[in-house]
């Protein structure tokens, strides 16, 4: 048996419109909306993870999504342009990565770190 793939999924009044919201900021393509679920893709392979945790780190809240991304600064302009409140960081942490949290139009914390 082999994991083929590990999906993510936010709990949202409109699916749709949370959809867009991530769709605008991480350049996702909209690639099936039915109403009740959207799906999000991007066309590029990634690795398998899965992660269990006790909290986020350095004493933070535990995010319910980590997203990857080649550009923090720009991804962090185009959260605040989305009048989205960053809630920690942008922080450099001691295990080498570079990361922010807001909070998503239905109030998930998420995790944007520099990949």
């Amino acid at each position: 048996m082999a994991v083929t793939r590990i999906v993510a999924n936010l709990s949202a009044a409109d699916p749709t419109k949370l959809a867009e919201f991530y769709r605008d900021i991480f350049e996702l393509d909209l690639s099936l909306d039915m109403g009740w679920i959207s799906f999000l893709q991007n066309g590029k392979q990634q690795n398998i993870e899965l992660h269990t945790a006790s909290e986020g780190g350095n004493g933070t809240q535990l995010p319910v999504i980590s997203i990857g991304v080649d550009d923090l600064s720009a991804t962090e302009t185009r959260v605040r342009q989305a009048g989205m409140e960053i809630v920690y960081g942008p922080a450099t942490e001691e295990w080498g990565l570079t990361r922010f949290y807001f909070r998503d139009p239905e109030g998930n914390l998420v995790n944007v770190v520099d990949s």
